[in-house]
């Protein structure tokens, strides 16, 4: 088993850009962030040897955790009790997802920061600051109220695109805003918008054909695209620059809480990272993996007093999952959906 995964962590890394933005990065200063970029980080891996009944005792705890919610998520009673309240919950995913780029713009403008505070508006676009200044603005007060939804969607999308010559590879682990704002820019503002009750977009014409094309491939995209960025974040701050990680751990003293080694410490953590990137992507435990990871978010939140602006996407999302729960593209939507009845968690 072990085998597997010393294997498949290496070629999960081939998907993180060589420079990438984690968690780690918004409680460490400056300096000790560019201090741990530039040594040889410890392999979190190597913790495996020296753990290996941990290692395997835990395995099997997480193993036992994910059966039991499985069980619980398709038991036929759960299902008819919880169903009429979930499938209600469906017809808001949009315009949760629609409301989070338009709130998490504002906080950009606001902040002068594009996706995090590590991405100065400034050091990316110099001169035409101010006016990026504006445009996200006006775009996101726009796209939060659904009107020229379309419109304000794709200059955000020039603007992020702007960023990429910038900072490269870097942007990978902000793929799920680069999604969310092309799916936006198809999809349009939704039922819940100002579009809709003006009677914009009712017209047939070549974007409201290719919206009715994509429309159920949507939540499959921003699945992939959330994975994605979990997963990259994750690499990037517990593989590749493991000493990010270490400091943390260091400097906040998680080992009081925690008992195991650090370099243990954040093998764990990037395995459940990518765990979590992945149950998105394939749309395992949806529901359950979005609980998970709001209550480690909000209690990291407010044990590092982090801003929680730079987050905004990342609650908006986990929500937007919980709403719509499973479609057709989803492993447990493909094989355990049967109508009426869905798998709860």
């Amino acid at each position: 088993m072990y085998r597997i995964f010393v294997y498949i962590v290496p070629a999960l890394a081939l998907l993180v850009p060589v420079a990438a933005s984690a968690h780690e990065v918004y409680i460490l200063s400056s300096s000790t962030i560019a201090q741990d970029v530039g040594m040889v980080s410890p392999n979190p891996i190597d913790a495996f040897y020296t753990n290996q009944g941990r290692f395997f005792l835990w395995g099997f705890i997480a193993f036992v955790t994910v059966s039991t919610i499985f069980c619980m998520s398709i038991f036929r009673v759960f299902e008819a009790w919880t169903n009429p309240f979930l499938y209600k919950l469906k017809r808001y995913a949009p315009l949760v997802e629609r409301v989070t780029l338009g709130l998490t713009l504002i906080a950009f403008a606001y902040n002068s920061a594009l996706f995090g505070p590590e991405l100065p508006l400034v050091g990316i676009y110099g001169a035409y600051t101010p006016w990026v200044v504006g445009v996200l603005y006006v775009s996101g007060v726009l796209i939060t109220l659904g009107l020229f939804t379309r419109i304000a969607a794709f200059l955000v999308a020039l603007i992020t695109l702007v960023s990429i010559p910038v900072h490269g590879w870097y942007m990978c682990t902000y793929t799920a805003y680069f999604v969310v704002t092309i799916v936006i820019c198809i999809m349009g503002g939704g039922a819940y918008s100002l579009d809709r009750l003006l009677g914009r977009g009712k017209k047939k014409n070549t974007i409201n054909q290719l919206r009715k094309r994509f429309e159920p491939y949507e939540m499959l995209a921003l699945r992939i695209g959330f994975g994605i960025s979990v997963i990259a974040a994750a690499i990037f701050a517990k593989f590749l620059h493991t000493d990010l990680a270490l400091d943390v751990i260091r400097i906040y003293h998680l080992t009081n809480y925690f008992q195991f080694e650090p370099l243990f410490i954040v093998l764990g953590a990037l395995i459940i990272e990518i765990l979590i990137g992945l149950f998105i992507m394939f749309g395992i435990e949806i529901r359950w993996t979005a609980l998970f990871f709001l209550f480690w978010l909000i209690l990291s939140l407010l044990y590092f007093g982090e801003g929680v602006w730079p987050h905004l996407a990342l609650f908006g999302l986990n929500f937007m999952l919980f709403f719509h729960g499973y479609d057709r593209y989803t492993i447990e939507g493909r094989f355990f959906k049967k109508h009426p009845y869905e798998p709860v968690f």
